[in-house]
């Protein structure tokens, strides 16, 4: 906060406690999927990020790939803000990693350093992780694209653990009163089955998109100050 593996995906809140299976996945992602659909005369339900399962993943080491895609609106003017772009990212990146490691210690959490040295290791066998494409999981998906997923799978067994926590992208909105909107949308993937077992889009608003990031990170592990 394992002997038995326990589900990462949440419903409504809770922890389902039932060992992992790709056919449970897949079910509680459709019902949470069809339990979020809403008639024309509704107002559209506030975005809400869903809570990093760290329950599920206590003692598991987990492969932290590196953010590949920031992206800014023109009219925010955060251009200075996000260039160079390669600082940027290793920006964005660090955020992340203190994050994870701050305020979720129970994973075992391999940052992308790491993943960085172990595909160095094996030139021609493994894709360093700044040359994936990551950021096609910034949207819904059941099944990881190839060669993507075999990348991931080879990576992420390379590093240790079945378990990589991808940054899919990273997008900043201008909003009122010279403020911005960070958008963040990270996946966690079963790579042994080239499956989502999580899957959240984090939001926070500030002065300035690192502050902004901040915000949409903390609301991952809500309850903290």
């Amino acid at each position: 906060m394992m002997p038995r593996r326990r589900s990462l995906v949440r419903e409504a809140g809770a922890r389902v406690d039932r060992p992992i299976t790709g056919a449970a996945i897949l079910c509680v992602l459709a019902l949470t999927a069809c339990s979020g659909t809403q008639s024309a005369t509704e107002e559209p339900a506030p975005s809400q990020a869903v809570p990093l399962p760290t329950g599920g993943i206590a003692g598991e080491p987990v492969s932290v790939y590196p953010l590949t895609m920031l992206v800014t609106q023109e009219s925010l003017g955060w251009e200075r803000f996000v260039q160079p772009r390669r600082e940027a990212l290793d920006r964005a990146d660090s955020l992340i990693a203190a994050f994870l490691t701050e305020r979720a210690p129970e994973a075992v959490w391999v940052l992308p350093d790491e993943l960085r040295t172990a595909a160095r290791r094996a030139p021609g066998m493994l894709v360093q992780p700044d040359q994936m494409a990551t950021s096609l999981l910034r949207t819904p998906f059941e099944q990881v694209p190839d060669p993507l997923r075999i990348q991931l799978r080879g990576l992420t067994g390379v590093a240790g653990g079945k378990y990589a926590f991808i940054p899919a992208s990273l997008v900043f909105y201008a909003e009122a009163e010279n403020q911005g909107r960070a958008e963040l949308t990270m996946v966690l993937v079963d790579v042994r089955l080239g499956r989502p077992v999580w899957r959240s889009v984090a939001e926070g608003t500030a002065t300035d998109p690192w502050s902004a990031t901040w915000i949409a990170l903390k609301t991952l592990v809500p309850g903290l100050p």
